[in-house]
């Protein structure tokens, strides 16, 4: 048996997190699979918040969602993913347990129309704001399209410099496919704390 393909990795991580009834944001619709997904892991008491720029997109994820028997609410927002913060309602900031981004363009789309690291660093920040404490922001880089390679290192660049005190940040690659296959990067938004931290990674004070 094989390691888990990107993809799948992403739904993992994203998968252990999620609660029926939670809140999730797929920032970037595209085929609308990552849609699908986070509607069926939240279920019918959840809420799925889905952003693209393309109406096509949003179509085709509405389209999937359709039909689903235990659909939640899903709001489609043709927006882009760097407004997370002002199209999310403030009840929801603090309280999303998943963002997802599938970076690069839409599957039989236009494929001149792309993610850019201009507003997919913008949208991360955003992302990590409105998780909850152990919430999970996932991003799919694809470094083989125009301008996607520069879009996955500044994209790494971003997870490295986070404070390793809150969060924790992950890359899932493969090391023999070459230096233009798709990979994914992590961030889970460490548990509040009160008190101090100890030296020499000595154990935390009492979680709140």
């Amino acid at each position: 048996m094989g390691f888990l393909s990107v993809l799948s990795f992403a739904h993992r991580c994203v998968s252990e997190r999620l609660r029926p009834g939670d809140i999730a944001v797929d920032a970037t619709a595209g085929t609308g699979a990552d849609t699908l997904f986070l509607c069926r892991a939240v279920g019918a008491k959840g809420t799925v918040y889905a952003f693209d720029i393309q109406q096509e997109a949003l179509d085709r994820a509405a389209g999937r969602v359709a039909g689903e028997p235990d659909a939640p609410k899903l709001h489609l927002l043709l927006r882009s993913h760097a407004d997370m913060r002002e199209a999310l309602p403030l009840s929801v900031h603090g309280r999303v347990s998943a963002v997802m981004f599938n970076l690069g363009y839409l599957p039989g789309g236009d494929p001149r129309i792309v993610t850019r690291p201009e507003s997919t660093l913008p949208a991360l920040d955003a992302a990590l704001s409105v998780l909850k404490p152990e919430g999970v922001a996932t991003a799919v880089l694809y470094p083989g399209h125009a301008g996607g390679r520069e879009e996955a290192e500044r994209v790494e660049r971003w997870a490295e410099a986070l404070p390793e005190s809150d969060y924790q940040a992950i890359v899932y690659r493969f090391a023999n496919r070459g230096g233009h296959s798709p990979y994914v990067v992590a961030v889970q938004k460490r548990k509040v704390y009160i008190g101090y931290r100890r030296d020499n990674n000595e154990s935390e004070a009492q979680q709140r």
